[in-house]
């Protein structure tokens, strides 16, 4: 199948095709006619499954038929975080380039008044967070009568942050008759339950299982004490000659201390958690992307919605306490088939944490120690040091490793172009919620899909 054979218009196609893609992934194979045809739609994906252009390349063809309205919005997406509403906005601004529609992204951490003042012009799409969209509400600045199409992206991550009480405000000052989409990387109870509540008689449609670890990523563990995590890092960069790594941590005081250990190592970093202003969090996310920053140390709700093409290693500098969120950092790399690398350091007291996520995706992750950095209290395992760029690795605990695509971390996009579609907990004041599972900012994506002959997951 093709973009071409999806019933979308010749200026989408045009964006799409613009953009390196001719073949959908099958979020987007299975929910693209579903919203054409009108239907309200359940879906679960995982992050780097191109979902965004899932929901975004439907609702710009439905827009484009239908009757314009000068000033309110007639599509709303809700979004758990800044970043992703800032990247499903740019995806329909990306992909519907050649279409007279206008959209807008409102968010907190920034200033109110340019959000009203392009309120006030008119937009067809409003891309939002619940919080910020909630301030609009009560200063009446905002009116959602006309929202003829509602998305709710990353829904399971919404409920995890506290969403649940303005989602549902919101939807009561929508009208009843619309069509809606939820977007969520779980079906659960909680899930399922808000589903009932706006979707009628929704089309379900599932393209990957719950809790499952990319089968592009390499994962592996390195034991090592908690003193030597910084030193054991910074080893790592200057012998392995990594460029683009995401590290992850679990709190922002974490992050913040993480980085300036690398910068003064001569390591280019930045923070990235939710006290950083608006403009900061975007300033490192650019700067990142463009390769100015070598490391960007990143909490999890914080790093939800980075979405960079064939980004080769992600670092869990501590495990996360909720084993589902280890699912949804490593998803940030082997995307799109491209070959990607998850280390872990992990020390003494986080080896509960360790059994967690190895009994929730069912499998015994390879486990290592490094000549000078040997832990104190786990025994000296035998195997080879992580991959620098550009190399494959060759074995792993005795077993060949099967070549799945372009090795990560040179700087390359996959055979088609494609890049994978899809930030993230901040542990402190979180509940977990039985069987719920944040996903994968993630997300988010501006990615339709892929050439044909690529891998996908």
């Amino acid at each position: 199948m093709k973009f071409t054979d999806l019933g979308l218009s010749a200026g989408i196609l045009r964006a799409v095709a613009a953009q390196g893609y001719d073949t959908p992934t099958p979020i987007q194979a299975q929910a693209i006619p579903v919203v054409l045809a009108g239907r309200d739609l359940m879906a679960c994906a995982q992050t780097g499954t191109g979902k965004t252009a899932g929901f975004t390349l439907p609702i710009l063809e439905l827009l484009s038929k239908g009757r314009s309205r000068p000033k309110q919005p007639r599509t709303l997406v809700l979004t758990p975080t800044r970043e992703l509403a800032m990247q499903v906005e740019e995806s329909v601004r990306t992909y519907g380039a050649h279409l007279p529609l206008k959209s807008l992204a409102v968010f907190g951490g920034v200033g109110m008044n340019p959000q009203v003042q392009a309120l006030a012009r008119g937009v067809d799409i409003l891309v939002a967070t619940p919080g910020r969209l909630m301030d609009h509400m009560q200063q009446r600045t905002v009116d959602l009568s006309a929202v003829e199409i509602l998305v709710l992206d990353e829904a399971d991550r919404m409920l995890d942050m506290g969403f649940i009480r303005d989602i549902r405000k919101i939807l009561a000052v929508m009208p009843k008759q619309k069509q809606s989409l939820l977007f969520s990387a779980t079906f659960s109870d909680e899930i399922r339950e808000l589903a009932q509540t706006f979707l009628h008689n929704p089309e379900s449609v599932e393209v990957a299982r719950r809790n499952t670890a990319a089968e592009s990523v390499a994962q592996r563990v390195i034991h090592v004490d908690r003193e030597n995590k910084a030193s054991l890092l910074i080893h790592l960069f200057e012998t392995h000659g990594w460029h683009q790594v995401l590290v992850f941590t679990r709190t922002k005081h974490g992050a913040d201390a993480l980085s300036r250990k690398l910068d003064k190592a001569g390591i280019r970093s930045a923070a990235l958690h939710g006290n950083k202003s608006q403009g900061a969090r975007v300033r490192a996310l650019n700067e990142f992307k463009d390769g100015k920053l070598v490391a960007l140390v990143a909490t999890d709700i914080a790093a939800r919605g980075i979405d960079i093409d064939a980004l080769p290693h992600v670092i869990n500098f501590e495990l996360p306490n909720i084993s589902e969120d280890y699912v949804h950092r490593i998803g940030r790399t082997g995307r799109a088939g491209m070959e990607g690398e998850a280390l872990s350091l992990v020390c003494a007291d986080e080896r509960a944490y360790l059994r967690d996520i190895e009994k929730l995706i069912k499998r015994d992750l390879e486990k290592l120690t490094l000549p000078g950095f040997e832990p104190s209290a786990v025994p000296s395992v035998s195997a080879p040091p992580p991959r620098g760029n550009g190399q494959r690795q060759g074995q792993r605990q005795g077993q060949q490793q099967t070549p799945r695509g372009n090795a990560a971390g040179n700087g390359q996009k996959p055979a088609g172009g494609q890049k994978p579609g899809g930030g993230q907990p901040q542990n402190a004041g979180r509940r977990r919620r039985g069987g719920g599972k944040p996903q994968d900012g993630a997300a988010p994506s501006a990615n339709p899909g892929h050439r044909s002959g690529q891998r996908h997951h």
